[in-house]
């Protein structure tokens, strides 16, 4: 038996388990049944609300090897939450420590009473009644209000403001008027959300609008890069909402942050969820897909009466969603196929939807079909080979369509679109050195790599190459059996060459040296020669053998994690 405690951390916005700002905690349990170990956790946050005179609701949800409960909390307390989740926790193990044989990191639990009033000093010192009175304004005059440890604003883009968290004006003495909104939109999904940010994003340049764009890579205002790294959380949002250059707002929204913070708003005009499959199972308790399909389609609660949902109707988990939990009549379905069945009833039902027929992009508003864009003309489609960026074009159209954008500008946009490391880096971008077609791809789970896979077989077909080198590699916490399908995948085009690569800063538990194991067993097994299989210490060392003999009409395709900048930057160095 054993009950560790897994993370307890605030919730910002709403999240999996609530609508509420609060804070969650995350317990693993072995040998126990989790409705006991809940009812026992329970039941000590109740007797410690009790004491402390705090009344919020919680919420549960199990899993296999564990639960999570949240319990609502005012913005101005979440640290405080989480204490007294933590408190509750340890009295729990403490419990079934005395009743069992129960193994735990959880330490001993100190002092009851003394803990209880470092609590009340704790949320006496933390408490915000400015703030809150400031906000519960904001909420009445129907005034965008984001919030942070160190600053609260008010508005959006244009309009925004921002004050010191310590310096919050009296309500009264603001012009609640001179607030306004902007077109604003969530994109998730498993694969395909930074290119979906980016593709929206010059839509909008198109239509003469100074979009903001949050994603895995960067925060992006017009041209301007503010910073690179991962916003595709709330901190993002915040920033790109809260700078006066933002006239239309695409935010990435990636599970982690989901999961470990909540939504960033209350509220968007739309939101786009691209796909659901496979990927980073095991993480706080998302251990299927049907788990991550939940999580993904929790930007729907930031969708609103008069708002649109854009949801992929060739996916089988997001319609079972729509016809389990939405209303119909805010989803705008999206398919690469004119015989879908959503598409169908939609064009039935006079609801708005888009998809593909006779080589265009068809979009219909309810009342008119409009061809938007010939598909084998937008380069992201790879001449029509590349069919999860027609996914992605499609996804993109409704979310524009929908927040009121030009058909005009939206086909401009797509034709504007590179499939190039400056338009839409790492991913499908493709070059050509020595007469060679090189693709470079940042795919990095089952679901896309077998995607970009997919498109490489239709290039396959269309072009007579001479010789294939395909160079690929795989992050430690995939299953055994995901990177086994890859190599399949992988094995379908036929390529003369494989270049198994290490990448050392995504081991997660692997040996060095391990998967490469893995895959090179797997590849013999399947009648590749041994002769074929080459090894490589990273990405861009792969790249260079590969590129090392290449000849005009040969075709590479480079999966690359990591090192993408170098190799971008290796392959512009070839003449």
């Amino acid at each position: 038996m054993r009950l560790d405690l897994d993370e307890v951390r605030r919730l910002t916005g709403p999240n999996l388990l609530s609508n509420h700002t609060g804070a969650i905690i995350d317990v693993l349990i072995e040998g126990i049944s989790g409705q006991e170990v809940i009812d026992c956790l329970q039941g000590h946050l109740q007797a410690i609300q009790h004491q402390l005179e705090w009344h919020e609701k919680t919420f549960v949800r199990y899993y296999d090897g564990g639960a999570s409960l949240s319990m609502s909390a005012p913005i101005d307390l979440l640290y405080s939450a989480c204490d007294i989740l933590e408190l509750a926790w340890e009295c729990c193990v403490l419990d079934f420590s005395k009743l069992y044989a129960v193994q735990s990191d959880t330490l001993p639990l100190a002092n009851f009473a003394s803990r209880i009033d470092e609590l009340r000093t704790a949320i006496i010192e933390e408490r915000n009644p400015a703030l809150i009175a400031f906000v519960q304004a904001a909420e009445n005059n129907k005034v965008r209000c984001l919030v942070d440890d160190d600053e609260v604003s008010l508005g959006a883009g244009v309009s925004a403001q921002t004050w010191p968290i310590d310096a919050i004006p009296a309500p009264s003495t603001i012009n609640w008027q001179q607030f306004s909104e902007i077109p604003l939109a969530l994109i998730t999904g498993t694969n395909g959300k930074s290119t979906s940010v980016r593709l929206a994003a010059q839509i909008a340049k198109a239509a003469n609008l100074n979009s903001g764009v949050t994603s895995t890579d960067f925060i992006k205002v017009g041209d301007d890069i503010i910073d690179e790294g991962d916003y595709s959380g709330p901190g993002g949002a915040r920033m790109l909402l809260r700078d006066n250059r933002t006239e239309i707002a695409f935010l990435e929204v990636a599970r982690g942050g989901l999961l470990r913070r909540g939504l960033p708003v209350y509220h968007a005009n739309a939101a786009l969820v691209t796909n659901v499959a496979s990927d980073h199972l095991g993480q706080y308790g998302i251990n299927t897909v049907d788990d991550i399909a939940h999580v993904k389609l929790m930007v729907s609660k930031a969708i609103h009466q008069g708002d649109t949902l854009v949801l992929n109707a060739d996916d089988s988990r997001l319609v079972k969603f729509v016809h389990s939990n939405a209303n119909p009549s805010s989803v705008c379905w999206f398919s690469k196929y004119a015989d879908n069945q959503q598409i169908v009833e939609a064009l039935a039902a006079g609801c708005p939807c888009v998809y593909a027929k006779d080589n265009q992009i068809i979009y219909f508003d309810g009342k008119i079909s409009h061809a938007i864009a010939q598909i084998d003309r937008i380069p992201m489609t790879v001449n029509g080979t590349a069919l999860h960026n027609l996914e992605n074009a499609l996804g993109v159209v409704g979310l524009c369509k929908s927040m009121g954008i030009s058909s005009k500008a939206i086909t401009q946009g797509l034709f504007d679109f590179e499939s190039n490391a400056s338009d839409n880096p790492g991913r499908t971008n493709i070059y050509k050195r020595k007469g060679a077609t090189i693709i470079v791809d940042f795919a990095h789970n089952p679901h896309s790599m077998q995607a970009v896979i997919k498109m490489a077989s239709g290039l396959k077909q269309k072009n007579d190459y001479g010789e294939i080198k395909v160079l690929f590699g795989h992050a430690g916490d995939r299953s055994n059996e995901d990177i086994k399908r890859v190599a399949d995948a992988i094995v379908t085009l036929q390529p003369n060459t494989y270049i198994l690569t290490e990448l050392e800063k995504y081991l997660r538990g692997r040996e060095p040296g391990e998967i490469s194991d893995i895959v090179e067993h797997h590849l013999l097994a399947s009648g590749v020669q041994a002769s074929q299989i080459q090894r490589a210490s990273s990405p861009l060392a792969g790249t260079q053998t590969a590129l090392k003999e290449v000849n005009e009409g040969d075709l590479v395709l480079l999966f690359a994690l990591t090192e993408r900048e170098e190799i971008r930057a290796f392959i512009e160095s070839i003449k």
